[in-house]
């Protein structure tokens, strides 16, 4: 055994934490229709937009849980013009693998590393989002032999900006069968992006926990635009028109199925400054409404928001629904957001 790391306990396999916490047939019939409903999204059959919208990073299951019944409300009233699909992201990338790595890593951010109890309470939090609100939620594949975990339950899969160049994630979103999206890398190259695209479209025989298996494509993969940094580290966009044009010519150059982008609002696109998102989505529609080239390929926007504007410091006195991560927008600026997205449809 390698000296320097220390094996604590063998967690149980997915199978396992399926069985323990089954998915009711009437939560797994209301998963099957909002896929469905996606796929039309993705596949151009439907001119809805989705919206993949919550907080920066899950870290209490009541307040994203009151957080996701107050976009229930709101989804009832835009379901014609608008798909919300709430971001319940369990694990957070660090780019130093220094702090807080999410609810998986710490289910109490005050706590010390529990990945047992992360991984039942993030099985809980994404359960209960569905049981009690009917929503099938978003999560961030920053583990790719973790999916399983959740795969009964998740209505869209992230592949974030550091991962994107990973073939294991490539190979692993080859494997679901939901909508993946695939974000640009943060340097900013969309080639690779582009390749992660197609890997995860193409079939696969490789290795995942411990298994031999064959993947058949996903021909739901698409692009995430997050804006990127440059060498000096400073922040720019990528979801002006000129990037949504190019994107949609590169696309029709690729020969890959269901040509789709989701338009990241926060991150380098924003210079992780919050507030500018609502502007940024504005933008995107007023490139939608001038090109119908571009308006084939958006597909939605991705916005980070929780029940209370900005970020706080990890304490003993938290305040609930704040941001422990990245600042985000508070409810009632989302909420007003979401209803002029609708508006202007």
């Amino acid at each position: 055994m390698n000296s320097n790391m220390k094996f604590y306990r063998k967690l149980p396999i997915p199978k396992e934490i399926k069985e323990r916490f089954p998915v009711s047939p009437e939560c797994a019939a209301m998963r099957e229709k909002q896929i469905e409903q996606m796929k039309d999204i993705f596949e151009g059959k439907s001119d809805r937009l989705i919206l993949v919208i919550g907080p920066c990073s899950a870290d209490n299951e009541s307040t994203v849980l009151e957080y996701i019944s107050r976009l229930r409300t709101v989804q009832d009233k835009v379901s014609d013009k608008l798909m919300l699909i709430p971001r319940i992201y369990t694990g957070k990338p660090r780019t130093t693998c220094e702090g807080y790595k999410g609810m998986l890593h710490q289910p109490d951010p005050n706590g010390e590393p529990d990945l047992l109890r992360g991984i039942l309470a993030i099985r809980s939090l994404h359960s209960r989002a569905m049981a009690e609100t009917g929503f099938s939620c978003a999560d961030e594949m920053l583990y790719p032999e973790n999916y399983r975990y959740l795969s009964d339950v998740l209505g869209y899969v992230a592949v974030g900006a550091r991962s994107t160049e990973n073939q294991q994630h490539r190979l692993t979103a080859s494997g679901i069968d939901i909508p993946v999206g695939m974000k640009n890398p943060t340097g900013g190259d969309i080639s690779v992006m582009m390749n992660a695209i197609r890997a995860a479209q193409s079939s696969h025989v490789f290795l995942y926990r411990g298994w031999e298996v064959k993947s058949f494509g996903n021909p739901l993969a698409h692009a995430i635009l997050r804006g990127y940094v440059d060498k000096q580290g400073k922040s720019h966009p990528n979801y002006h028109f000129e990037d949504l044009y190019g994107l949609y010519e590169t696309y029709m150059a690729s020969g890959l199925k269901n040509p789709a982008v989701i338009i990241d609002t926060n991150h380098a696109n924003s210079g992780k400054n919050y507030l500018e998102q609502p502007r940024i989505a504005k933008e995107v529609l007023h490139s939608c409404r001038y090109s119908k080239e571009v308006r084939s390929i958006v597909k939605g926007l991705m916005i980070e928001s929780y029940l209370l504007d900005g970020a706080q410091k990890i304490s003993d006195c938290e305040i609930p629904g704040k941001s422990i991560t990245d600042p985000c927008l508070g409810w009632e600026k989302t909420e007003r957001l979401i209803y002029e997205i609708a508006d202007s449809l």
